[in-house]
């Protein structure tokens, strides 16, 4: 067997050495480099998912946001009927918002950012609406309070105005009672034809009935009608010829006789005759006395 010389063997091992050097030089480098590979994997692996988490996180408070504000939406009401048309549409918008949010992943942050705005002018809108709401109910109630009050003065008015009117039909009809004429002294006599007074009922010509006006200051002034009415022992009426009717109390009466006399609201005395009566009976006969609107009274002749 041929020796290996000695020079050359301890060359060769040199080169071994120098090779096997090399080799774990290599191995050491590529350990490191897959260490510091690996570190960035896990590195960049839990910086997404704690993104991913942070945007989660995102889109849940985002979502929390818009559903409080749907919320708050459904408490507002208004008496008006063009408010709630608004806000009707509004709680549209609200809930079409809600529907798109939890369709859109996280990571699609140009969506969640326009989602953030839209919730942003939502919000700007209800303030919107909470202030008209509020100023409207103020203007309201204060319509309601002067719409009570005016009511309020208006019954009193009213109940004042009924008062008055009570008061001047009351004092009305004082003075037109107090208006009314009045008579005293009403009595007749019978006259034969030298106008001397007799109580024979075969000599007698002529009736004639005296009474005074008394004075009044609330009686009206001017031409007064006054109207006797003679009824006979029967009780039936007897008449002139002449058919003078009058009006009392709503029915139409005939006189006996007449006379006008100028009244100026002091007293005065009158004499009426009654005349062209083709006869008178023995027995009592009964004279009444009117004006149009008062009954002045009643007496009584007893003729033999």
């Amino acid at each position: 067997m041929e020796r290996e010389d000695p020079l050359e063997k301890l060359e060769r091992k040199e080169l071994e050495k120098k090779s096997n050097g090399g080799l774990k030089t290599i191995m050491i480098v590529m350990t490191v480099v897959a260490v510091a590979l690996a570190a960035v994997l896990v590195y960049v692996w839990t910086s997404k998912n704690a993104l991913v988490e942070d945007l989660n996180g995102e889109k849940q408070d985002l979502t929390e946001q818009i559903l409080a504000l749907q919320n708050d939406y459904e408490g507002l009401s208004s008496e008006y009927d063009s408010i709630n048309a608004q806000l009707d549409s509004s709680r549209e918008e609200i809930a079409q918002l809600v529907e798109r949010v939890k369709k859109t992943e996280a990571t699609n942050r140009t969506k969640i950012r326009q989602y953030e705005k839209e919730l942003g002018t939502l919000r700007s809108i209800m303030r919107g609406y909470i202030s008209q709401i509020d100023s409207l109910n103020t203007l309201n109630h204060r319509l309601t309070r002067e719409a009570a009050s005016a009511r309020q003065e208006a019954a009193e008015s009213k109940r004042k105005n009924e008062e008055l009117s009570q008061q001047v039909e009351t004092l009305t009809d004082r003075v037109n009672v107090g208006s009314v004429l009045k008579a005293r002294g009403l009595y007749a006599e019978a006259h034969n034809s030298s106008d001397k007074k007799t109580d024979r009922s075969g000599k007698v010509a002529r009736l004639l009935v005296n009474l005074t006006l008394v004075e009044n200051e609330l009686a009206t002034r001017g031409p007064v009608e006054v109207f006797v009415r003679v009824f006979d022992p029967d009780g039936n009426q007897i008449f002139d010829g002449k058919g003078t009717t009058f009006e009392f109390n709503g029915e139409l009466l005939t006189a006996t006789a007449s006379r006008e006399v100028d009244y100026q609201g002091e007293e005065i005395e009158l004499g009426i005759y009654v005349n062209n009566i083709p006869s008178f009976s023995k027995g009592v006969y009964t004279i009444e006395a009117y004006t149009a609107q008062s009954k002045l009274g009643t007496a009584e002749l007893l003729l033999r």
